[in-house]
């Protein structure tokens, strides 16, 4: 026991010793993390491709904040063959007394989900997403559509008085869409592509949605957006990448200029507060955030419904409400409205901090809660007469119950399956009494930092939300949320 206690004041004292030589040696010139994008997730798979920062500190007097951050990511998505790609720049040194933020994005998706509208009032009662199965009957894709987006934009912000500046920007966007673009996959026991095994295209809610008039005929192939931003930005963090204190405000008007003209406003809030636990890796700290968006004239195209407006990318994509952006635990996009208020909170704790090949990094952990609500909801005048789809209520889903019954792997699903579906299952696909449900989640996060800046994050979730629940949500990329 005493040779363990050495033991641990000893690397206490080291670890303590590693972070005070980090706060005396200032980081200088360049920096760069390069890692594979080998992760996973439920709505897309395994992720394949690379992805990184490149930081130039200069003479290291602006460290942790470096004069120019570069970053960028080119990667492929086995299950939704969605491929990105994706360059970025911001520092607030280019142009003194100015912060620059630009980007280009480009994503192509030929089986994006598209779950409906007004989240918990869009009815996901069975779990057939993306599977494709051997034996008789259509394969069915009900929540998939196509499509691809370039994004350019450029933000900029210059200072009032100290802590609060001006922000503007302009964000310019195509998009196309339509029926899912489906290559097939082999047979079982067939060598060519001949006989592949496609979803059926014609049975979809993007389809069914267009048939009743809730994506309007002028937006169901996409279109184009020239968004105008301006506003003011607060703030007072210690540091940008993983602040020890301070608070981070943001309220704005974001506005489309071209087609289907609109005008939203835009508030954040976020706060970090320093808990004096004395950890040798460094004090925990709570961070919470506080959100509201929504639309107050005009009305949002189906393209860019999804869309979180952001100053400062901290992610390549900025979409909502649900996955890694706003709420975790649910799916991509899962709910899609003209208003949404939401919170997060998490607990930020370094475990360890260690020097290694001369940079800096730590290990946290950082358990979390989300919760929101829909505080405007979409095109209600159509949605209310949406009740069943008649294409659901005579689907033949007897070929994919005989795969569940045949495959052990599916057993969580084949139970699902059945405790959704009787034989008097009428194809409901909304419900309006639910717009309002509050929706909320769980989950915890592991962290790897070097120098401060370049952050892997890995984090699991679970939506609590009857309707909403995604199993076991996983999200990998990097940087804290917020």
């Amino acid at each position: 026991m005493k040779k363990l206690l050495l033991t641990a004041l000893l690397l206490a004292f080291g670890l303590s010793a590693v972070a005070q030589e980090e706060e005396k040696e200032m980081k200088k010139g360049w920096s760069f993390g390069v890692l594979p994008t080998a992760t996973y997730s439920v709505d897309n798979g395994f992720q394949a491709g690379l992805f990184g920062d490149v930081y130039y500190y200069g003479d290291g007097s602006t460290y942790p904040d470096p004069v120019h951050k570069i970053s960028w990511e080119g990667s492929y998505f086995t299950h939704s063959h969605r491929m990105r790609l994706y360059l970025a720049y911001d520092s607030k040194y280019l142009i003194p007394k100015m912060r620059v933020n630009a980007s280009v994005t480009y994503v192509t998706d030929p089986l994006y989900s598209f779950w409906g509208f007004n989240g918990p009032a869009a009815v996901q009662d069975y779990d057939i997403w993306s599977n494709r199965h051997t034996g008789a009957g259509n394969h069915l894709n009900y929540y998939g559509m196509s499509r691809d987006m370039l994004r350019v934009l450029a933000n900029f912000q210059g200072q009032i008085v100290p802590h609060l500046n001006w922000a503007a920007g302009v964000n310019f966007w195509y998009w196309k869409m339509g029926a899912m673009r489906d290559n097939g996959v082999k047979k079982v026991g067939n060598e060519t592509f001949d006989e592949a095994q496609k979803y059926n295209t014609d049975v979809t809610l993007y389809n069914k949605y267009v048939q009743l008039g809730a994506i309007h005929e002028d937006e169901k192939n996409g279109g184009l957006a020239l968004e105008l931003n301006a506003g003011v930005v607060f703030d007072t963090r210690d540091m940008e990448a993983a602040p020890n204190k301070g608070i981070w405000a943001e309220a704005y008007l974001n506005g489309n200029v071209l087609q289907h003209q609109y005008l939203k406003a835009c508030v954040y809030f976020r706060h970090y507060v320093s808990i004096p636990i004395p950890i040798p890796a460094g004090n925990p700290v709570f961070a919470y955030r506080l959100a509201w968006q929504q639309t107050l004239l005009g009305e949002t195209p189906i393209y860019m419904i999804q869309n979180v407006p952001l100053l400062v990318q901290r992610n390549m994509i900025s979409e909502g409400f649900g996955s890694s952006n706003t709420i975790r635990g649910l799916r991509e996009n899962r709910i899609l409205a003209e208003g949404m208020a939401w919170a997060n909170t998490e607990l930020r704790v370094k475990l360890v901090n260690f020097k290694l090949f001369n940079q800096y990094f730590y290990v946290a952990l950082n358990p979390f809660f989300d919760a929101g609500i829909i505080t405007k909801p979409y095109r209600t005048d159509v949605m209310k007469g949406i009740i069943t789809d008649e294409n659901l209520k005579d689907y033949d889903f007897s070929a994919y119950r005989d795969y569940l019954a045949n495959n052990p792997k599916e057993a969580a699903n084949k139970a699902r399956f059945e405790a959704l579906h009787d034989a008097n299952y009428n194809g409901t696909i909304y419900d309006d009494s639910h717009i309002k449900e509050f929706i909320y989640s769980a989950g915890a996060g592991l962290k790897i930092a070097m120098n401060q800046n370049f952050i892997v994050s890995a984090e699991f979730a679970k939506c609590f939300t009857p309707g909403l629940d995604a199993g076991l949500w996983i999200g990998i990329g990097i940087n804290y949320q917020f």
